[in-house]
């Protein structure tokens, strides 16, 4: 038999449980769950540990408060980090996951040099170049999740407009992770047929608008937190496309060097996703509408960079 991959998931909140329970349930590998609050890491791997015989999850999960532990992981799932707190502004935000994942990244860098990492941590797109700059990484290896989930969303809610299967729509989601992203309108389908031809403009621009604030609405719904079980679920099926070579095509955040007129940052953009981490960038043809919101979506995200 092969050895178990290893999978460390680097923050055991919401996020980060759900991720253990997935990776788990999906036969990823045996996890390793880090926190810096003594005991949740471990009191989730126990409860996660009593699961396992009811589904007959042939996993080993172990909680830990050291970093160390993460050691010869294949993959590295990073949630570390706070929201946004009324009356934080974007620049405390960012200054403060910051020094987070710069943390976070010298642990890996240590304990995990192998590992493809894919990185949760809000803002996200900023926050995953970051990861790439602290770690030194080939940048085939380190991800942002965002595209994958603010994809699902539009195709949730395309579903359920046409009130048909989720599986039948394909579309896209580009640009920034934020109030900039960049529904693909001219490249989103049910079973090959275009949207526009199946829902009018009017109501395709509600439902474009309600997918840029899902995040928040997910939030103004909970009161006490953010969305989990998407985000976890995101990440995890970009785990699997590397684990497994599946050689997938999904959006996410990966380093841009010339592809859509962006360079130097890190972008959601169509990318293949396999062994080899980012495989390439997937160019597509955008309409000029779209061109100049994911220029703009891209100018939102280097504005950040810039308060680092």
């Amino acid at each position: 038999m092969n050895a178990r991959k290893k999978i460390a998931l680097i923050g055991a909140g919401q996020i980060g449980g759900t991720l253990a329970l997935l990776a788990g349930l999906r036969g990823l590998g045996d996890v390793v769950l880090y926190d810096v609050v003594e005991g949740m890491p471990q009191g989730k791997a126990l409860d996660l540990t009593h699961l396992a015989p009811v589904f007959g999850c042939d996993f080993k999960i172990t909680g830990t408060n050291n970093i160390a532990d993460i050691r010869g992981a294949d993959v590295c799932i990073v949630t570390s980090g706070i929201p946004r707190k009324p009356g934080m502004s974007r620049d405390d935000l960012v200054k403060t996951n910051a020094d987070i994942i710069r943390k976070v990244a010298d642990g890996i860098k240590s304990h995990a040099p192998n590992a493809f990492v894919i990185v949760i941590t809000n803002p996200l797109d900023v926050m995953t170049y970051l990861m790439q700059k602290e770690t030194g990484f080939p940048t085939a290896r380190v991800v942002g999740m965002a595209g994958v989930l603010d994809t699902a969303r539009y195709q949730a809610h395309l579903a359920e407009e046409l009130n048909v299967s989720v599986s039948s729509v394909s579309a896209f989601v580009l640009g920034g992770h934020g109030d900039d992203m960049v529904p693909v309108r001219s490249y989103t389908t049910c079973n090959g047929i275009p949207v526009e031809k199946l829902i009018p403009a009017e109501k395709l621009d509600a439902i474009e608008k309600r997918v840029r604030g899902s995040g928040g609405e997910v939030v103004a719904l909970l009161k006490t937190g953010s969305a989990f079980y998407s985000p976890a679920a995101s990440a995890i099926t970009m785990a699997e496309a590397y684990l497994f070579d599946r050689r997938k095509v999904v959006a996410a955040a990966a380093a841009c060097n010339g592809e859509y007129g962006v360079k130097g940052i890190y972008l959601g953009v169509p990318v293949i996703l396999g062994a080899n981490g980012v495989e390439r960038i997937v160019e597509i043809e955008l309409s000029s509408s779209e061109k100049a919101l994911l220029q703009k979506s891209a100018q939102g995200v280097q504005s950040i960079i810039s308060i680092l």
